[in-house]
């Protein structure tokens, strides 16, 4: 299997509600860049998992509306917090399936990716706004992944 890992796109900064901030207009674009990439490059996810966050279910949305397929499915798992331990295991629930994209939040995927790959340092890692990382499974646990692509979506 192969998991994305996609850091939600630039949100509005912090008002009031961490749950309910919204996508800027730089962020709305750089969501629907991530989707033509995606489609460009032949990396079309059978399922779609977002944060329930606001900014994460519209970089999700964005993304989903390029693909053209794949409705998102909200996962309250990958929530501000998530712990490499509960994502293996919810993952494990898409065994079969070849590629799963996530929608999620920082440090989070930070520490969930050195946790697939074994990296001991989770700050080893900078995983931007906006970025696309793709992990090849072996299997549901921690240090059966390899890294396959990190590209950030200025690179897009």
């Amino acid at each position: 299997m192969i998991v994305y890992f996609l850091r939600h796109a630039e949100a509005e900064p912090d008002a009031g509600s961490d749950f309910e901030r919204k996508l800027t207009p730089k962020g709305l674009e750089q969501a629907a860049k991530v989707g033509k990439f995606l489609v460009r490059n032949g990396l079309l996810p059978e399922a779609i998992v977002s944060s329930p966050v606001v900014r994460a279910r519209q970089t999700a949305g964005a993304v989903e509306k390029k693909l053209g397929q794949a409705s998102v499915v909200i996962g309250p798992w990958l929530a501000c917090g998530m712990t490499p331990e509960t994502c293996l295991s919810e993952l494990s629930v898409h065994a079969g399936t070849h590629s799963v994209l996530l929608v999620g939040h920082e440090p989070d995927f930070s520490d969930t990716i050195a946790a697939l790959l074994g990296l001991a340092d989770p700050d080893a890692l900078n995983i931007r706004k906006a970025s696309l990382t793709g992990i090849e499974l072996s299997g549901f646990t921690a240090g059966a992944g390899r890294l396959q692509l990190l590209v950030p979506v200025r690179l897009m």
